[in-house]
């Protein structure tokens, strides 16, 4: 397959990673696919990455987003990396259903990757066929979409198309291609890949270039590894911090899934939960529990200290001396992870005011929360309501098993509200911008891409993403978006899709 020249006006690529040495990647085209039709455009992400969403959505367009034109421009490779799968050492994944095309300069001057995920085996494929079934893609797409409306930094979807191809699963499901953009596909595994070879060359090359790609700042670090180590474990804290304040598990949190960028990826068995309970796990391949929402903090430090293991030789020459810096730099997770969660769940509570005692009002609401079996985000929402107006509280207690240990809570937090004072109608609008009335609610989800994988029908598809597009709007057209599933509509397990 050759590059087309009349498209690279339309798609500007640029190379940088693939100007890395040779055996970072795999170059190889994208399969061809039988009849590609477009399901869905982003078009918003489209404009801001500078393509023409005409273009994209035309007939060349389309062949490009399924891998069957590769424009001008593009140098199409297949990443190499390693990672921990379920802390299971693998010491080559590396990209085997995904292709990079390129990256490019979006309008705000930031460097972005595209690929077509779903695209075709790779070297990288370990006997797997390298396609992508439509459901999984349109879940990306969903949740993706999803938590950016949050403002939770992640890799979105560019398009959707199909392929006209089956793929075989436990069953035969359409086949679809997901174009993704991230801040790029680099991931903790990306540095155990070369570390597990030690090719210190290689993890070198790595560190200068993802410094020089996403933390310039660094470069002229005294230990420019250990600044690198130390920023992409202040932006993972960061980053599950604010997974936890939207009640999102992850579901795979191995090291190949942790972005060096510190955006979210890989969205495979992911949920976001519908009754609060820490130990809660959806995805049908975590048998154990290890991914459970109040896990993923403790599992953040661990794959954190998998990347320093991968960077010790470029942190200081002796041994001794590079376990003890990184694990002074390990050792400050706690404390920053904590920040930020408290920080959130101060926001989400309306308090104004960091008080010593704030760690210790969120546990008692969440320990409440738990025992009560209520409803995370409808729980949340519903303070907003009633920080301003105490009446609001029945809406609140009714989520509750107990309600009496609600309003035994719910004293100490309307103490502290009014020492604080403030504006009620202010504080009300401040918890309504940080609480979310509308979730990708799973068993909504679900009956999405049932409806678009069996009967064709893109419309609850396309309904979801509008609601969810405005996630902290009243939207009361929708109501039956914001509510919990009934009995029958509950969602147990969710699956990778690979």
């Amino acid at each position: 397959m050759t590059a087309q020249p009349d498209a690279a006006t339309f798609l500007p690529f640029e190379n940088s990673y693939a100007r890395l040495p040779e055996r970072f990647y795999a170059r190889l085209a994208p399969t061809q696919v039988r009849a590609p039709r477009l399901v869905k455009l982003n078009e918003a992400l489209a404009q801001e990455l500078g393509f023409d969403p005409a273009y994209l959505a035309s007939p060349e367009g389309v062949e490009i987003l399924a891998g069957n034109r590769v424009p001008g421009g593009a140098e199409p490779i297949a990443m190499a990396y390693a990672g921990h799968q379920f802390g299971g050492f693998s010491p080559q994944l590396g990209d085997g259903r995904a292709i990079l095309l390129g990256e490019v300069i979006d309008r705000t001057g930031n460097r972005r990757d595209v690929q077509l995920k779903g695209s075709g085996p790779t070297p990288y494929s370990r006997r797997g066929d390298g396609r992508a079934a439509l459901g999984p893609v349109l879940r990306e797409y969903i949740i993706g979409e999803a938590m950016y409306a949050f403002g939770i930094p992640t890799t979105r979807a560019l398009a959707a198309v199909t392929t006209g191809e089956p793929v075989m699963r436990e069953k035969a499901l359409p086949g679809a291609v997901l174009t993704r953009v991230a801040a790029s596909h680099i991931r903790v595994g990306t540095f155990q890949y070369f570390a597990a070879r030690s090719d210190v060359e290689g993890l070198k090359a790595l560190t200068e270039y993802v410094i020089q790609r996403h933390y310039p700042d660094l470069a002229g670090s005294e230990n420019p590894a250990a600044a690198l180590l130390t920023r992409v474990l202040d932006n993972q804290a960061e980053l599950i911090a604010r997974w936890m304040l939207v009640g999102f598990i992850h579901g795979v949190m191995n090291t190949d899934n942790m972005a060096i960028s510190g955006e979210t990826i890989d969205y495979g068995p992911c949920a976001f939960m519908d009754t609060f309970d820490p130990a809660t796990v959806y995805s049908s391949i975590d048998e154990h529990g290890r991914y459970a929402y109040g896990n993923q903090p403790l599992v953040g430090r661990w794959n954190i200290t998998r990347l320093a293991e991968a960077l010790l030789t470029l942190i200081a020459d002796d041994s001794e001396t590079a376990i003890a810096i990184a694990q002074k730099i390990i050792d400050t997770y706690p404390e920053k992870f904590e920040a930020a969660y408290v920080a959130g769940f101060r926001r989400k509570l309306g308090l104004l005011e960091a008080r010593d005692e704030d760690p210790l009002l969120v546990k008692q609401f969440m320990d409440v929360m738990a025992a009560g079996k209520a409803d995370f985000t409808l729980t949340f929402r519903g303070l907003s309501e009633a920080a301003g107006d105490p009446a609001a509280d029945a809406k609140v207690r009714a989520l509750f098993d107990d309600a009496a240990a609600f309003d035994a809570w719910a004293v100490t937090w309307r103490a502290r509200l009014a020492l604080e004072g403030g504006d009620p109608t202010a504080r009300l609008a401040a918890m309504k911008a940080v609480n979310p009335a509308f979730i990708p609610r799973n068993h909504l989800v679900e009956e999405a891409l049932t409806a678009a994988v069996e009967g064709g029908d893109l419309a609850p598809f396309e309904k979801l993403l509008s609601v969810l597009a405005r996630p902290f709007d009243d939207q009361p057209d929708v109501p039956e978006y914001a509510l919990p599933p009934r009995p029958e509509q509950v969602v147990r397990a969710t699956f990778c899709g690979t």
